[in-house]
């Protein structure tokens, strides 16, 4: 696949997620399978441009090429600025928001609320294509409701408009995250376009990692919820379409050791305090599902310092050895 001038040898995506995806996440992600991520939405308006967080998230440090940038907003003159602004920080491929069905989001007229008005789309799409020179590419639902799916006259306009790639949502923006996704849009889309689309939604595991391809025939898959507190997925995926094969899940330490690293770059990037409030949510996904993990969760939701943090899952996860090693 190829965005532009980048070869992606690996169209195994990490779809982007407020508050998850951040520059440690991705690069976790990567070094587990995945081919390609895409930065944390921000913010077109500019007055938000200088805030702690939105330094945080364009801070590009370390990230593995080519750097994917995601930008949000309603105003075609807005949105062709920050394209530029974060080219100027280090953006090599400039990704449109208007997949995001979150009310805040939606009710500023940005996210999939633009889906309903495709002559704003256009509008945006030209102006941000047009301000930069590096890829432009769009994030998108199957429409604004299921009787009003629009995403195929979208994307035609997409690819007319000069978007290098699309990444679809199999969901509307009425459905939000419920039900199933449906891939007979993202079929009918990847029909209509000569540009690569990445098909999004429900992909939580190889074998449906693979339907998916055969029912949608995308050139690549964007994960996003399945990846959080399991960034193996990416590695498991690959292997089964590589080869037919399971790979072998993750060790209880191997698990631990993931976990660890993540919470250390967390409360050295946020700051002691607020890392170890941003890191209950990470592990809390780590933990589901995980055997006798109920006790020690609710011990770390009410932790207030890294190296509790730190001990509690230090005195489970040798719990967990032990086990293992006496099955």
């Amino acid at each position: 696949m190829k965005i532009g001038p980048y070869t992606i040898d690996n169209p195994l995506a990490l779809a982007p997620m407020v508050g998850v995806t951040d520059r440690y996440f991705r690069a976790l992600c990567r070094s587990l399978g995945a081919g390609y991520t895409v930065s944390e939405m921000l913010a077109a308006n500019p007055a938000l441009r200088h805030t702690r967080k939105a330094a945080l998230r364009s801070d590009f440090t370390g990230e593995e090429s080519p750097i994917a940038v995601q930008i949000a907003g309603s105003d075609p003159e807005w949105m062709a600025d920050a394209a530029r602004y974060n080219v100027g920080l280090g953006a090599e491929i400039i990704d449109i928001n208007m997949g995001c069905p979150a009310k805040k989001v939606c009710n500023k007229l940005a996210g999939s609320a633009l889906l309903s008005h495709p002559g704003q789309v256009r509008s945006i799409l030209r102006a941000v294509v047009a301000a930069v020179d590096v890829p432009v590419t769009l994030k998108i639902r199957t429409g604004p409701a299921r009787a009003e799916r629009n995403g195929v006259e979208i994307a035609v306009m997409a690819q007319q408009e000069g978007i290098a790639a699309l990444a679809v949502h199999g969901r509307t923006r009425a459905d939000r995250f419920k039900g199933c996704a449906e891939y007979e849009t993202i079929r009918q889309i990847c029909e209509a376009v000569t540009i690569p689309v990445f098909a999004n939604g429900d992909i939580e595991s190889p074998e449906k990692a693979c339907r998916v391809l055969e029912q949608t025939g995308a050139d690549g898959l964007m994960v996003g919820r399945a990846a959080q507190g399991n960034p193996w997925i990416f590695r498991q995926i690959r292997r089964y379409l590589e080869t037919g094969e399971q790979a072998t899940p993750p060790s209880p330490a191997e698990v631990h050791a993931v976990m660890a690293s993540h919470l250390r770059q967390l409360h050295q990037s946020y700051g002691e305090e607020h890392g170890v409030r941003v890191a209950r949510k990470h592990i809390c996904w780590y933990l589901e599902g995980r055997k006798n993990a109920e006790p020690v969760r609710r011990k770390l939701m009410r932790a207030v310092t890294a190296d509790e943090q730190f001990r509690l899952l230090e005195d489970y996860f040798s719990g967990q050895e032990v086990c293992r090693e006496a099955a």
